[in-house]
C-alpha cells in the first residue's frame, strides 16, 4: 500500500495529462477488499496501450504484480 500511496498523485496527474483513460477503478474480492485494478483506455492500438501502461507512475514504481492488456471494442 505504501507504493500506491507514495505514487498516487503522480498516477492521477498522468491520467489527467494523457487524457486516454475512459474508466478506471479497483477490482474487489468477495469480501469487498481491493484485489486489483481495471483501466479502460481510449487509444488507437495495442502499442499505444502498452506505452501508456509502461509509463504509468504506478507501473514504474513496481506497484503491479502483473499487467494484462486485452483488446476491447466499444459497442455501446
Amino acid at each position: 500500500m505504501q507504493i500506491r500511496t507514495e505514487n498516487r498523485e503522480k498516477h492521477l496527474a498522468y491520467i489527467k495529462e494523457t487524457g486516454v483513460v475512459s474508466q478506471a477503478g479497483p477490482l474487489l474480492d468477495d469480501g469487498g477488499d481491493m484485489c486489483g485494478s481495471l483501466v479502460i483506455l481510449d487509444v488507437e492500438d495495442m502499442a499505444a496501450a502498452e506505452g501508456w501502461a509502461e509509463n504509468d507512475p504506478y507501473a514504474k514504481a513496481g506497484l503491479f504484480e502483473s499487467v494484462e492488456l486485452i483488446p476491447w471494442k466499444k459497442v455501446i
